[in-house]
């Protein structure tokens, strides 16, 4: 599948960087148009890798991004000087996250790689589910068919292959947006979890799409593996995996999914003192 793409100039993108978006995309590319996407999380990503000494050459930080769609995340990291290994299964999406980091990299100082397959437990090939509008919400599948609530879509067969092929820790930054695979993704990155023990985490959980295992099982995997957890907002105050889970309930059980932030061996509050005490208050106001 071929995407339509145009290309949109950022002033507030490091000194001003032009960014390529699929133009006839619902969601992500308009926000991007409008001049960010996903404010709270891109926030959180960069307050992690900066100001820190990375584990990488120099001190540099090392981000991997899995689900990189066009690159957003992988391009802020860029920007902010860390070593970025991008995961981008679609091939024709995969193209436009290149294009986007080869941009970063010429004005900013970090270096980034995009690898054309998804995050998964061994090698193998499997369909994934275009949708036709929202062109982040594209689904592996286990049989021939998408999921009922996606729009009329495409079937494409893509690569799978374990993170831990392609990068070796440590590393400081884990993000994880795979549309229902993050269980998958994270068991092909065992040894870069057991070598990485000073790690930022990004994660979208959103359990109607989850794959081959629970809820529960997801964030109680994140808790023994020493994450301090909570929402992915300005102020993120430390969670239980009940509260998340009753933080779930009463949402629309299809859509209903929000973005998990995470630390450990390094402090979970990266965001300055006044988020920090925001998000004490929202901690005492919230279910």
């Amino acid at each position: 599948m071929d995407f339509p793409t145009r290309t949109v100039h950022l002033p507030g993108l490091g000194n001003g960087l032009d960014f390529e978006v699929l133009a006839d995309d619902a969601i992500i590319g308009p926000a991007i148009e409008r001049g960010s996407w996903a404010d709270d999380e891109t926030q959180l990503m960069v307050a992690h890798i900066t100001g820190l000494d990375g584990s990488g050459e120099g001190g540099r930080a090392r981000v991997v991004d899995l689900g990189a769609n066009v690159g957003w995340f992988a391009v802020q990291a860029v920007l902010a000087g860390a070593e970025v290994d991008a995961f981008e299964p679609v091939p024709a999406i995969a193209a436009v996250a290149r294009r986007n980091v080869e941009r970063a990299m010429a004005v900013g100082p970090g270096t980034g790689r995009v690898h054309e397959v998804a995050a998964g437990p061994e090698r193998g090939q499997a369909q994934i589910a275009l949708d036709a509008s929202n062109h982040g919400d594209n689904r592996v599948v286990a049989g021939d068919a998408a999921p009922d609530d996606m729009a009329a879509t495409e079937l494409v067969t893509i690569e799978i292959a374990p993170v831990d092929e392609f990068v070796t820790g440590p590393v400081d930054f884990l993000k994880i947006d795979t549309q229902g695979s993050e269980w998958l993704a994270l068991q092909g990155a065992s040894a870069l979890l057991a070598s990485s023990p000073r790690l930022g985490l990004l994660l979208e959980f959103w359990p109607y799409a989850l794959r081959d295992c629970s809820d529960r099982q997801l964030l109680e995997f994140l808790f023994e593996q020493g994450f301090t957890i909570g929402k992915a907002t300005d102020a993120p105050y430390p969670m239980t995996v009940d509260r998340i889970l009753r933080q779930m309930q009463g949402r629309d059980p299809v859509k209903a999914g929000i973005d998990i932030y995470g630390s450990r061996e390094r402090p979970f509050h990266v965001l300055g003192l006044a988020a920090r005490l925001k998000g004490v208050v929202r901690s005492l106001k919230e279910p």
